[in-house]
């Protein structure tokens, strides 16, 4: 029996593509456990630390807990802005991906987020 990420790798990339067009820098998905990148760009260098950009994004999980029944609504995903482009975080149940991009319009980020947590709720990461 195949891992549940292999099946999805695909549509989560084809996602990530269709919203965010040449501006897609990576995309890696991860769990409390594991990370794995999923699409790295061909003209960026293979450098990023992924287990601690995973250590940081792995807060997103107590954020979900920690948001639920908040007057603003439930956590939906976050944004984060460097200098060079921007990380976009997105998590369903116990799994998420964050995706890496160049300059883009706001609502492109979030179809982005729309459309991978659509993914991630389709599948158990187990």
């Amino acid at each position: 029996m195949s891992h549940p990420l292999a099946e999805h790798t695909d549509e989560l990339l084809s996602a990530a593509r269709t919203a965010t067009g040449d501006e897609l820098r990576s995309l890696t998905y991860f769990t409390r456990e594991t990370v794995e990148q999923l699409y790295l760009r061909s003209d960026l260098n293979r450098t990023a630390d992924l287990i601690g950009f995973a250590e940081n994004e792995r807060q997103g999980f107590h954020a979900q807990s920690m948001y639920a029944d908040t007057q603003l609504g439930d956590y939906q995903f976050t944004v984060r802005v460097f200098k060079n482009g921007y990380l976009t975080r997105v998590i369903a149940n116990d799994h998420g991906v964050w995706v890496t991009t160049d300059s883009m319009e706001i609502d492109r980020f979030e179809e982005l987020a729309s459309a991978l947590a659509t993914i991630l709720r389709s599948f158990d990461p187990s």
